[in-house]
């Protein structure tokens, strides 16, 4: 039990999606690993699925009142300036390559630089994410880890792109 408690602490848990705002990557009832120990000695990328405790501006914008944890992906690095037009994101003036998001955000932001130690974190169902572009910049306090595996459904087993 002890080692349990450790390992889902400190090593990696799994953890079940509910909503489609990481579609298509990520689907609704995904179950996923999430590991713990990269992030100790390597700081977030660009492109890293994340699993977080959501920022009370998060929260405040869906009306909850519990304590949730979000999935998303890192878009933004400290100091970079971001910018959401013309259904394209540019980091630093340059367009960010996205082949994983479902459609072109419908949506402008920015431009915003972000600041030490934050993220702008996304859905890759950019139009239907409340994310980043709604709540702000992701303090790198609150990344509980990466999201590494799917583990079910068996038809989707395997790594995330």
């Amino acid at each position: 039990m002890v080692m349990a408690f450790g390992i889902r602490t400190f090593v990696a848990e799994a953890r079940v999606v509910p909503t489609g705002s990481m579609q298509p990557t990520v689907e609704i009832n995904d179950r996923l690993v999430v590991e713990k120990v990269s992030y100790l000695f390597q700081d977030p990328q660009r492109g890293d699925i994340i699993v977080f405790q959501a920022p009370q501006e998060a929260l405040d914008a869906a009306n909850s009142k519990t304590k949730d944890d979000y999935v998303k992906r890192i878009i933004g690095m400290p100091g970079e300036e971001i910018e959401v037009r013309d259904g394209q994101v540019f980091v630093d003036g340059s367009v960010l390559k996205e082949n994983y998001i479902k459609a072109p955000p419908l949506y402008t932001w920015g431009p915003n630089v972000v600041p030490d130690n934050h993220y702008l974190v996304l859905g890759d169902n950019r139009n239907g994410s409340s994310d980043g572009h709604v709540w702000g910049f992701l303090s790198g306090d609150t990344i509980i880890g990466k999201a590494t595996a799917r583990f079910w459904p068996p038809s989707r087993i395997g790594g995330l792109d």
